[in-house]
């Protein structure tokens, strides 16, 4: 928007083509008459976009502030009067056919967005076909460079006929619908929330139907319609994520899979709340066997963890390709995954498992707990497996063949006790594969370590240590520095150490208190004697 009102300012700048001045306004149109320049076409087409991109603006503020959506429809209005104003210009012989074709494809593009939001699904269906069928005539008409541009319209448009069609009354159109927000890694635009909610509404309806869920044999009913809703949809959405092309696209229905769960988790809690006083009686009378709701809370933590878990190891095998490839390519550039990434992952992979043995209700399930016990043996050996992985990048020889004998421990652990629980370890990783790559780590690592043991330039010679010292102290031996050409070179001690220095002598005469002295009585003048006569002789100035 604020680049369409620029672009405005100096079109109308260069065409001379002012509304007025600074004091008045002068409205002007562009007619026929004056089409000598293209760049008059631009105004009105400068218009309309800016009308439609406050449009877009308005439909994200709409969210939070509905009164919005009355200006919004306004502004579409507007954009459609422009581009009508467009199509009559373009329909001069001063104009090409196939600009007069655009013109009315985008004419038909802006009618069909304004019918869409007023839901009058047949008149946007019909401007929309008319929009996709001048595009697609387009494509055929001209070079592959230029028809890639009309292709990706035509599919931007797509999914918005077919939502015109569902609901119109095709109900076969919602499976394409699906499959488009599949393939393309999610939905743009006007159409993006009116699928979401149509998806949420579909469920809704079925869900009226759904009664109670069972899970590890036991039955409960399910009373809140949001965790309906989500139970209903959570085995779409594994599909979605099982048939997804790309990371990107998988990671996406992911979040969306576990934002949904943790809606319907925050719906039941909510419900758990003014039912603890029953809980706990139910407790009692039960021998320790949870309340339907609590165990329902469990099931769906349960399938959020999964999920988590589900994610994380998805985004370990990507990193797990990534660190081959790099390994086989040795590419320089940007970062390159490190097998520190993958420890980080199976750390939370590991907490997720911790979190699982501790819900609510499955305390007792022995075959659950053992379930989840090998199932956290088998990623303790691949996190083992990658953080021996790491130790061998830092020459840590011995580390990691201990890492190794780790993991094989691990792997042992999971075939020996996996019987019958090796169904549920399909999903997992296989460890067989683990003990035959480790097995092969292990006779590299130890070729490699006896490689570095007799190699003499791995060794460091006197030349070459760097003992800290700064360059003063060290002028008589020759040291390979790179940090004397550095802004941090280190030339000597600043500021210098203190060193010790002697003290101030102190004298204590001790010999005084042993010294005799001689008397000296005979050498002292007697003092006369006083008395009144004195007294008198002084005042008057007699001396004796």
């Amino acid at each position: 928007r604020g680049y369409c009102s620029r672009r405005l300012r100096r079109l109308r700048k260069t065409l001379n083509f002012k509304m007025g001045n600074r004091h008045k306004f002068t409205g002007k149109k562009v007619t026929e008459e004056i089409l000598s320049d293209n760049r008059y076409l631009l105004l009105i087409l400068m218009d309309a976009e800016r009308a439609w991109s406050y449009a877009m603006q308005l439909k994200q503020e709409a969210n939070t502030e509905p009164r919005k959506r009355f200006h919004l429809l306004s502004r579409l209005r507007k954009a459609v009067k422009h581009a009508e104003e467009l199509e009559r210009l373009c329909e001069s012989n001063r104009v090409d056919a196939k600009t007069k074709l655009e013109a009315q494809a985008y004419m038909a593009y802006l009618t069909g967005m304004l019918r869409f939001e007023h839901q009058e699904w047949k008149a946007a269906m019909e401007a929309f076909n008319k929009c996709k069928t001048i595009y697609e005539k387009l494509a055929n008409a001209f070079t592959e460079e230029q028809a890639v541009l009309y292709n990706q319209r035509v599919e931007e448009i797509s999914p918005n006929i077919r939502y015109c069609a569902y609901n119109i009354g095709d109900q076969s159109a919602m499976n394409e619908l699906m499959q488009m927000r599949l393939r393309s890694g999610g939905t743009e635009g006007l159409l993006a929330e009116k699928l979401e909610a149509l998806i949420t509404q579909t469920r809704a309806k079925q869900a009226a139907t759904m009664s109670e869920v069972e899970w590890r044999g036991r039955t409960v009913p399910v009373k809140i319609d949001k965790v309906r809703i989500f139970l209903l949809g959570l085995a779409d959405n594994e599909a979605a994520i099982a048939q997804a092309e790309n990371e990107e696209t998988k990671e996406r229905l992911f979040e969306s899979l576990l934002s949904e769960c943790r809606d319907a988790i925050q719906a039941v809690r909510e419900e758990l709340k003014p039912d603890q006083k029953q809980r706990e009686h139910s407790l009692e009378n039960d021998s320790g066997k949870v309340s339907n709701i609590q165990y329902l809370h469990s099931y769906l933590t349960y399938i959020k963890l999964s999920t988590a878990i589900k994610r994380n190891e998805s985004m370990a095998q990507s990193l797990q390709k990534a660190l081959l490839q790099q390994q086989r390519s040795d590419e320089d550039g940007k970062r390159s995954p490190r097998p520190q990434d993958l420890i980080r992952l199976y750390d939370i992979i590991l907490q997720n498992l911790v979190e699982l043995t501790q819900l609510p209700g499955l305390e007792e399930d022995k075959n659950f707990q053992k379930e989840i016990g090998l199932k956290t043996l088998v990623y303790k050996a691949y996190r083992c497996f990658f953080i021996a992985q790491s130790y061998v990048l830092v020459k840590k020889w011995s580390e990691a063949l201990v890492l190794y004998e780790r993991v094989l421990k691990y792997a042992r652990e999971v075939q020996s006790g996996a019987g019958a629980h090796r169904n549920s370890l399909k999903e997992l990783p296989d460890v067989q594969d683990l003990i035959t790559q480790v097995n092969a780590e292990k006779y590299s690592l130890q070729a490699a370590a006896i490689l570095d043991a007799n190699d003499p330039h791995e060794t460091e010679s006197p030349s070459q240590v760097k003992d800290g010292k700064p360059l003063s102290e060290r002028f008589e031996t020759f040291c390979l520095d790179p940090s004397l050409v550095s802004k941090q070179v280190s030339l000597v001690h600043f500021p210098p150490g203190f060193q010790p220095i002697p003290c101030k002598p102190l004298f204590f005469d001790l010999a005084l208190n042993h010294v005799a002295f001689p008397p000296l009585e005979d050498k002292v003048e007697q003092k006369a004697k006083s008395g009144l006569t004195g007294y008198i002789k002084g005042i008057f100035g007699f001396k004796s």
